[in-house]
């Protein structure tokens, strides 16, 4: 790992930390954190797994662990780099398994571009709106990476849809991850998307078109948080939780 990589590395562990005491203390930029508010409706609704699609290097799924979610995670993060960190998380909890694939609409193999910040990282290409409001979002390398449908991994995993939330974070490609889904998107209980108000990732779904299109699945809003915002302080990205009607 270069020296870079050791400072981001530290650097993640240290707003990790943070985000974590604050969120011990039941402190956040809301009322209640938003992990802790998807906890709460998950033990509400009796679900007991989290698929994690687009893990990054676990930070969502640690957060879920902080806010009291004690069941069964699969995380998916296609990033070697990503999954490296992400796998020595895993590794400290005997609930917690992952696969180092990216979801798509179809198995395969794909290159994803990646940003200097990792999270930004997408199967798409980052557009300037996007480089202007994080201009970390950059693509500094592109990396050829295996694709698997959420189906597949459903069944290879031995998922239960109905006690599940499928969480997507993929930079864009949401739609194409919800089309490898196919009729199971009419049996998760819930689903949580990162939506984008604006064109951040070149031919990337719409927070209206995916919103529209759960709600054909029986899916409504159910609580959101606010992801980053334009330099004119237009919200453009949100992380919005889906629940069954």
């Amino acid at each position: 790992m270069s020296l870079d990589d050791r400072v981001g590395a530290a650097r993640e562990r240290g707003k990790l930390a943070l985000r974590r005491a604050l969120l011990t203390a039941d402190l956040d930029i809301g009322r209640t954190p938003f992990v802790r508010r998807v906890s709460q409706t998950m033990s509400s609704r009796g679900l007991d797994t989290l698929v994690d699609v687009g893990a990054n290097v676990g930070q969502y799924a640690a957060l879920m662990r902080a806010a009291g979610f004690t069941g069964r995670i699969v995380s998916l993060e296609p990033l070697p780099d990503a999954f490296s960190r992400l796998r020595r998380r895993m590794g400290r909890d005997p609930r917690w398994s992952g696969l180092q694939v990216a979801a798509g609409a179809e198995p395969g193999r794909a290159t994803i571009h990646v940003s200097e910040n990792s999270y930004s990282s997408s199967l798409l290409d980052v557009t300037e709106l996007h480089l202007s409001a994080d201009p970390a979002s950059h693509t500094v390398r592109n990396v050829d990476v295996d694709v698997v449908t959420i189906a597949s991994v459903v069944e290879s995993e031995a998922i239960e849809p109905a006690r599940t939330l499928l969480k997507i974070d993929t930079q864009g490609f949401e739609g194409a991850a919800l089309d490898g889904a196919g009729e199971l998107l009419d049996t998760f209980a819930a689903i949580q998307l990162e939506l984008s108000y604006a064109e951040l990732y070149a031919g990337q779904a719409t927070a209206t078109e995916l919103t529209e299109r759960l709600a054909g699945h029986g899916l409504t809003p159910w609580t959101w948080d606010a992801g980053i915002s334009g330099t004119d302080g237009r919200l453009l990205q949100s992380d919005t939780l889906f629940v069954r009607r």
